[in-house]
């Protein structure tokens, strides 16, 4: 992605975007930001900072990735998001959606890494997990086990029948809905992952997308997966109450339940700050918020609120938000991106 320096939209411009805006419009000085589960800790503790140093602490509603891009592109006008957070990149949809409701400029920020981890309770037994063992378990149909180019309703119950190495237990895989970043992420980089690793389901992309997607992004809604909303405190809950379920959500959770929960490995890998920063890590992603440039100057604050974000003393390799489990950008990476979100560089959708 190539990054150029733009010049920061001054209060009137911003003023002058916001008067078409409806009347019903309310004026606030507090930052509205909604979005990602994931992301919501990290942009809690800037927030936090942020008040600390005499702003009105920004208001972050924790609604799930695809639930905040709807908040956020219904348009402008202080009855809207100024900023959503994101655990996975905006869709093109998305972008559009936004365009055709007026909200015209937007920026773009990565803050930096996560993992998607697969766990269970540290009274259950550790495993070790394929990217086609998890396909296998949870895809909604998959290939069928006598054999042939032919897929079947998924007829799997128990791990030992996914793959004999696996415990004789039932699948049960407690994880976020449809709304939410971390399930997009999961379905593209696991379930699809270990679609893939058949050669004639991976062959069916270059026929028909559609048909491929809906095959090897789609997940099981006999019982086996259980949807647990957009709370992955309350998944890490359940798994204590139940040691052979398993659990879906991001890294940063599991290193805030150290002592409760325990990973599984990715085809061996297992999921550290090291090894997902480095992208070794099987299942990893990025993070973003995204900033609605016509309520800069407008709502007061957004400015410095990037700032903070953005500064070395929050997302930089000894930041506070590595505490908190955000895995950091490379340097370079981290200092274009500053320069992008400060400068408030707009989206073109060409990115997407």
């Amino acid at each position: 992605m190539k990054f150029q320096m733009k010049a920061t939209l001054v209060g009137a411009a911003a003023a002058v975007a916001l008067a078409s805006a409806p009347a019903t419009a309310i004026a606030r000085d507090t930052i509205s930001i909604v979005g990602s589960s994931t992301v919501y800790p990290f942009a809690t503790t800037v927030a936090e900072r942020f008040g600390r140093s005499g702003n009105p602490t920004p208001k972050i509603e924790s609604t799930g990735s695809g639930g905040g891009m709807k908040l956020f592109c219904q348009g402008i006008g202080t009855e809207n998001p100024d900023i959503t957070n994101a655990s996975r990149r905006m869709k093109s949809s998305e972008f559009e959606m936004c365009q055709k409701n007026g909200v015209k400029e937007i920026t773009e920020v990565v803050i930096g890494y996560d993992g998607i981890v697969i766990a269970n309770s540290v009274e259950g037994e550790k495993i070790d997990l394929s990217k086609r063992d998890i396909f296998l378990a949870l895809g909604k149909e998959v290939p069928d086990p006598k054999g042939g180019e032919k897929l079947v309703p998924n007829p799997y119950k128990k791990w030992s029948e996914v793959n004999p190495d696996l415990p004789d237990t039932e699948i049960e895989v407690l994880g976020p809905p449809p709304t939410s970043g971390t399930r997009d992420a999961f379905n593209e980089l696991a379930i699809e992952g270990g679609c893939k690793t058949f050669d004639w389901l991976a062959a069916i992309k270059k026929e028909d997308s559609g048909k491929y997607k809906s095959i090897c992004r789609s997940i099981r809604e006999d019982g086996a997966y259980v949807e647990a909303g957009e709370n992955d405190n309350l998944i890490v809950q359940k798994l204590g109450s139940n040691p052979q379920a398993l659990g879906v959500f991001g890294y940063s959770f599991l290193d805030q339940n150290r002592g409760k929960v325990e990973a599984a490995t990715i085809e061996g890998v297992e999921p550290t700050m090291e090894t997902i920063a480095s992208g070794d890590y099987p299942v990893s992603r990025s993070l973003f918020f995204y900033v609605k440039k016509a309520h800069v100057g407008v709502v007061p604050g957004i400015e410095g609120y990037i700032k903070e974000f953005t500064s070395e003393r929050a997302w930089g390799p000894d930041g506070y938000l590595v505490d908190k489990g955000m895995i950091p950008l490379p340097d370079d990476m981290r200092a274009k991106m500053a320069k992008q979100a400060q400068g408030l560089k707009s989206m073109t959708g060409k990115e997407l």
